[in-house]
């Protein structure tokens, strides 16, 4: 209820009309962007750091052959241009992308200025490097919210996907957050550890329920998989039907469960701002392939107003499935 009562005073009313605007927009968008032109989006995700140092086998980030000139940081210049802009329409501030937040050594920083803005702040991230400092500096930051990755009670497990991780690093990181949260009074960050279902550890998922409970997690999230190349089956796909995210159909071949209507509220709603500073659609751009615009040449809405953006959420209103992007996600 403390969360809940504090994540209301988060809204305003410019905040909250810019959310009614965007509804009756999207809800208008089947013949036109009706009144687009005069929101920005509720939400937008930022990506702290572009790499990560772990090697998971269905992240692009874990698996690119990255050279070293090409690891970027989000310039927190940059992110400060980002919120001044968007700060009264903006509601939340996802700190992730695609590679490790905690990396980037400015991360508490952004996230304070986010929060001193009055807009609700949440990151993910494997724990590998939460230890005493960086959870003190998180729980400090006035971060709302707080995802760690664990797949897995026993190391065997967990690194089958998990690739260079330590699995006591990522349960120390919990510990240290809940033992600061405890020491400097604080109810905040929510702490969710989320437990991605695969193949290779299904059989662990009561266990895990025992682990997060032990550990003092807020919440555990059993999560489904986005697996590549799955048509032909996928061997980290789960045998357990409530958390595959495919079904084999008559055609012999694996589909995403559910219809794709041609539309998506995400590209109504949100954004991704990458570390290079280009506006993305949504985080299934995974490879930034369709930039909107860039916020260190333009600002923030002339890119998500663009022709560009436009003409991309005409072509989803048509035919969603023409975009690789869109095959594989369930919103």
């Amino acid at each position: 209820m403390r969360n809940l009562i504090k994540n209301l005073s988060y809204l305003s009313f410019s905040k909250i009309t810019n959310l009614f605007v965007l509804k009756i927009s999207y809800f208008f968008s089947i013949n036109r962007e009706i009144g687009l032109k005069k929101t920005l989006p509720s939400f937008i995700s930022v990506e702290p750091a572009n790499f990560c140092q772990l090697r998971c086998p269905e992240c692009s980030i874990g698996q690119a052959k990255e050279k070293k000139s090409e690891s970027r940081f989000l310039k927190k210049s940059m992110f400060r241009k980002l919120i001044d802009e968007l700060k009264p329409t903006l509601t939340h501030v996802i700190f992730y992308f695609q590679g490790e937040p905690l990396l980037n050594g400015d991360l508490s920083g952004m996230i304070r200025y986010a929060h001193d803005a009055g807009i609700y702040t949440s990151t993910s991230t494997n724990a590998q490097l939460l230890h005493g400092g960086a959870a003190k500096a998180l729980v400090k930051s006035g971060l709302d919210k707080l995802i760690v990755s664990i797949d897995g009670v026993n190391q065997e497990t967990y690194e089958k996907y998990r690739q260079g991780g330590s699995l006591e690093k990522a349960i120390d990181g919990v510990k240290s957050v809940v033992a600061m949260k405890k020491k400097l009074k604080s109810a905040t960050p929510f702490l969710e550890i989320q437990f991605l279902v695969l193949k290779t550890n299904e059989h662990e998922m009561r266990e895990m329920k025992k682990l997060a409970k032990t550990l003092g997690a807020d919440k555990l999230t059993f999560k489904t998989a986005q697996l590549h190349n799955f048509e032909n089956g996928h061997e980290l796909l789960t045998s357990i039907e409530k958390y595959a995210r495919y079904e084999k159909r008559t055609d012999g071949k694996y589909h995403i469960k559910g219809k794709q209507p041609n539309r998506c509220w995400r590209l109504w709603s949100g954004a991704v701002v990458n570390t290079n500073g280009d506006v993305l659609p949504c985080c299934f751009d995974k490879n930034s392939d369709f930039p909107f615009g860039n916020v260190q040449e333009k600002s923030f809405a002339e890119c998500w107003h663009s022709e560009k953006a436009v003409d991309f959420r005409q072509k989803i209103l048509q035919n969603r499935k023409q975009f690789d992007i869109c095959r594989n996600c369930t919103s």
